[in-house]
């Protein structure tokens, strides 16, 4: 690689007139079917209804067009070559192999997670970094706000197994919160309170994350060579999908990605976006400038911001520093929602942060760019009431015309020169519409045709098409499935309500049975019913125009089991659909973290009546373990009488009794409590088997069928 761009040359002229040409482009893909669409009205007389109906169109549509010009423009970019702006191309192939002097922190950040995914998925990086001869500049962090027993002390247990394992003391770190305030965001800022000094760089993963060293090591470099940048976002690709769904979105990520990766940096260069993680962090400026305000006020706009990743790049760019994507960083891996539920209940957890970002829209400072990455945050949620208001005037629309035929309205208006009929601008404007929306895809798939590498990668053309329409089908009748989720959830967020969902069903061992999808699809399914029934009494072309719409929500229960299957997803897998370069041919990180997880899951399991307090049995019953998770909690001064006390009954109904005899909440004091845990552990051991509870008569008899010395924990 040659260097043929400096970040710091950049002038604004050229930024400008790149967002110019975006913006010209995304007018001029809009323009025709908004005044289209506005003819119609004006050909049948506008009212108030249609006012309203053609601002959603705009608005709608305005959205496709931008995501459709990111592509044109990606693609172009692409067939000559790349960008001319790239931070990726900012180092000269003489400086890859030149020592690394900066001290670096890869820091996760973790709440209630799989145990097992998260400790192989850290070994994984570990062992990659170790691969590129720069571990000695490395140190990790695994940082925990887990509130879950089971998690807080497998964690614990796994991290000493595992540090134990690679001969990592001293290399890789483990703290758990006491308090999880403010979330992700509070986890990372008491890192950065506590240890950021004393490092350059972090590199930020989630749990479910995986960055190769190579990765890692590039990224150093790039902020190595580019004093003025703050952060570096990488573009991280799907893996690891086992059901429907998850196939469906890794496909299409990886098949589409690139193309819309390249249009977006042309146009957001140095104000590019934070994404929370695989992302690399100069730490000083990030300490100095980006902690995170609370919001005046209460209810969803105020308080503690949510959705800190946004926010945090637009007070680093607003410090003078920049922000980059870097989308050609390979090596860059996550994981996706498994079902449509798992993907709705993410959505709920991310929208109000996204609906908090219209308070700082107009806040002092912020760069333009960064205030159209809120706005378009906002507008990804938003636009699903929108569009389901758009469909809602639609059918007004209709209804008040009541049975006329479209040929026999007036021809007056633009279209009436072009001998263009009203049912035949509807069509077009429908078509057009369409068009656009595929845009993307076709351009993704005709970038390929000069790349027969990647195409092979894929398993070939046949089944890269075959994947191609199916994902575009199935996404097709889950669009408004999700809209109604989103519609229901923002009105919730603005009322100030929480959304409650049922408990997931027995089913089949990683499968999900039918009680989820029935309870959380029931009302969606129930609409599209009726409003199917609604649109063919007001007229049977209606339904046949809403018919992928009306489709989607009443197959939504069938849809959302059959997308959550594992079994399903396996059996394409093995017909080839859906499947990635990245399932094809695996790296080895990726490989290395499928067996750990195999090996993990296959170890012996507690039987189901310990598995509930499976994290308790083992601070409690392990010395090793109660050992290690002593020493990792926080020294306290002298306890008070009537605390003490109440400590003391607790542990003994905990062994006379078993833990079902104290609440939750109990069971947390005793874990947070060093005096308790030792005195259990010793208590445990020393009294008869007769005098404790059954609950502990079946652990020690699990525990003596483990390995000795059981080194470390079980993990689900």
């Amino acid at each position: 690689m040659t260097a043929h761009f400096d970040p710091s040359q950049l002038s604004p002229e050229e930024a400008a007139r790149r967002r110019h040409g975006m913006v010209t482009i995304v007018l001029l893909l809009a323009g025709p079917a908004v005044l289209a669409i506005a003819d119609l009205h004006w050909r049948t007389g506008f009212d108030g209804w249609k006012l309203l109906h053609l601002v959603l169109f705009t608005l709608l549509f305005l959205l496709v067009a931008l995501g459709a010009a990111q592509a044109v423009i990606g693609f172009a970019l692409r067939r000559r070559g790349g960008d001319a702006c790239r931070i990726v191309d900012s180092v000269e192939a003489a400086d890859e192999g030149l020592p690394i002097a900066a001290p670096i922190a890869i820091v996760m950040p973790v709440c209630n997670e799989d145990v097992a995914r998260v400790i192989e998925g850290l070994r994984a990086v570990y062992e990659s970094v170790e691969r590129t001869g720069r571990l000695p500049e490395c140190h990790f962090f695994l940082l925990s706000d887990s509130t879950d027993p089971n998690c807080w002390i497998g964690e614990e247990a796994a991290w000493l197994a595992l540090t134990r394992k690679l001969g990592a003391h001293g290399r890789i770190f483990y703290r758990k919160r006491r308090v999880g305030i403010n979330q992700k965001a509070g986890n990372l800022a008491d890192f950065c309170r506590r240890w950021g000094r004393l490092y350059r760089y972090m590199i930020v993963l989630d749990a479910d994350n995986i960055m190769t060293g190579d990765a890692a090591v590039r990224l150093v470099r790039l902020m190595e060579h580019n004093h003025r940048v703050g952060i570096i976002q990488c573009a991280p690709l799907l893996v690891n999908g086992e059901t429907v769904l998850a196939r469906l979105q890794q496909f299409a990520t990886r098949l589409y990605g690139p193309v819309s990766a390249a249009g977006l940096n042309y146009w957001q260069l140095s104000e590019g976006n934070y994404w929370g993680h695989n992302a690399i962090i100069r730490l000083a400026p990030f300490i100095r400038h980006c902690s995170l305000p609370e919001l005046p006020g209460e209810g969803p706009f105020g308080g503690r911001i949510l959705s800190h990743d946004y926010v945090e790049a637009a007070l680093m760019r607003r410090a003078g520093w920049d922000v980059w994507l870097a989308a050609d960083v390979e090596g860059n891996y996550e994981e996706g929602p498994v079902t449509i539920i798992d993907y709705a209940k993410r959505d709920r957890r991310w929208l109000q942060g996204n609906l908090q970002h219209a308070r700082l829209i107009a806040a002092r400072g912020f760069h333009g760019v960064n205030r159209v990455h809120f706005m378009l945050g906002i507008l990804a949620y938003l636009a699903s009431p929108m569009w389901l208001a758009f469909l809602l005037f639609s059918t007004v629309i209709a209804a008040n015309s009541g049975n006329a035929v479209p040929d026999a309205l007036p021809d007056s208006g633009f279209a009436a020169y072009l001998h263009w009929s009203y049912q035949g601008e509807a069509v077009s404007i429908f078509l057009y519409t369409i068009a656009l929306l595929f845009l993307p895809k076709a351009l993704a798939l005709l970038d390929l045709r000069t790349r027969p590498d990647e195409v092979a990668a894929f398993g070939g053309w046949e089944p890269l098409i075959e994947g191609a329409l199916l994902e575009t089908l199935v996404f097709t009748l889950l669009a408004p499935i999700l809209m109604l989720f989103h519609t229901w959830f923002v009105f919730q967020t603005l009322s100030g309500r929480k959304v409650a969902w049922g408990k997931k069903g027995g089913g089949a061992p990683g499968e999900l049975d039918w009680v989820e999808p029935i309870v959380a699809h029931a009302e969606q399914t129930a609409l599209g019913v009726l409003g199917t029934m609604l649109l063919w009494w007001i007229s049977p072309w209606l339904v046949l125009w809403m018919s992928p719409i009306l489709a989607g929500l009443i197959l939504s229960i069938p849809l959302s089991y059959l997308t959550a299957s594992r079994s399903l997803g396996r059996l394409l897998r093995q017909r080839g659909l859906l499947n990635t370069p990245e399932e094809n041919r695996p790296p080895p990180e990726l490989a290395r973290l499928s067996s750990g997880l195999a090996s993990r899951r296959a170890s012996a399991e507690p039987p189901q009546e310990l598995f509930a307090n499976y994290g308790l049995l083992q601070a409690v019953l392990d010395p090793y373990v109660n050992a290690a998770h002593v020493s990792l909690l926080r020294t306290k001064g002298e306890t008070p009488v009537a605390t003490g006390e109440r400590l003391v009954s607790l542990r003994a109904a905990l062994l006379r009794d078993g833990p079902k005899a104290l609440n939750p909440r109990d069971r947390i004091a005793l874990l947070m409590d060093a005096d308790s845990m030792l005195a259990l552990h010793r208590e445990l051991w020393a009294t008869p088997a007769s005098r404790l509870a059954e609950w502990w008569r079946l652990a020690l008899k699990f525990y003596t069928r483990l390995a000795p010395p059981p080194q470390s924990a079980f993990v689900r």
